[in-house]
């Protein structure tokens, strides 16, 4: 199938322009407040920095600027060990661009791509459709909803799984651990894996080694942490914790 010449994949932004609007709005509020109470302007420089920021990121992030997107899910795929035959799985799939990503490099797969869909993005299961098509790979991918707290699929149901800056997003489950070991629930035994996300923000996951720790301690083969918030192409205003400055892959073999 080939990709129609007039048409391209919209991949979106991985940051929300709500963030945009209300730190943006906040700026506004409060500098009109700050004439009543004079320090209501501090308030108003915080959301003012903060939309300015908020903007710089998501430049950076969209393919008219830094095109950082499609160079950070390479890390997540970089060394990931699966031989491409059989079903796959991507958790958290927003508008589909690595479920996409994993079907033109294995030609041979069929991928599953997942996602909750939430109001405070911009993705939903029709952008990830028309992409697909798009990039001709529609006959090979499927999208649904779901949630990565507990993924509509029987144990060992896919081959291989990957799931790039999700975990972290999902607020029905505190321990983001579980998260991890869900979505290993539904890989075979043997099966690769690949997880990106903020691994190093201990606040969220505590050590590293301890996470490894408790992977392993779930009868999984082989697990292995790979550092990838170092990577020479982020900008250094973007390797807050928050953002790309705690990030790492987790891969291996359950």
């Amino acid at each position: 199938m080939s990709q129609p010449s007039a048409m391209k994949p919209d991949y979106r932004n991985w940051v929300s322009p709500r963030l945009l609007y209300v730190a943006g709005a906040g700026s506004v509020v409060f500098a009109g407040l700050s004439f009543l109470v004079p320090w209501f302007a501090i308030l108003a420089v915080i959301c003012g920095a903060s939309c300015a920021y908020f903007a710089y990121a998501r430049y950076q992030f969209s393919s008219r600027g830094g095109d950082l997107q499609p160079k950070v899910q390479a890390l997540l795929l970089d060394g990931f060990e699966w031989d491409g035959e059989g079903k796959a799985i991507d958790i958290g799939c927003g508008s589909g661009a690595l479920s996409i990503t994993m079907a033109i490099k294995y030609p041979d797969a069929q991928v599953t791509g997942v996602d909750f869909w939430g109001g405070s993005w911009e993705y939903s299961k029709d952008v990830c459709d028309c992409n697909a098509e798009i990039e001709g790979v529609g006959d090979r991918v499927a999208f649904q909803q779901g949630t990565a707290s507990s993924l509509p699929f029987d144990d060992g149901s896919f081959d291989a799984a990957v799931s790039n800056l999700t975990f972290h997003e999902v607020r029905d489950v505190k321990d983001k651990r579980l998260l991890i070991k869900e979505a290993l629930r539904v890989v075979k035994k043997g099966g690769a894996f690949a997880f990106q996300d903020l691994f190093l923000w201990k606040q969220v996951y505590g050590d590293v080694d301890d996470l490894l720790a408790a992977i392993r301690s779930w009868g999984v083969e082989r697990v292995e942490f790979i550092d990838t918030s170092s990577s020479p192409f982020i900008p250094r205003a973007l390797k807050l914790p928050f953002m790309l400055g705690t990030i790492g892959v987790l891969r291996g073999t359950k």
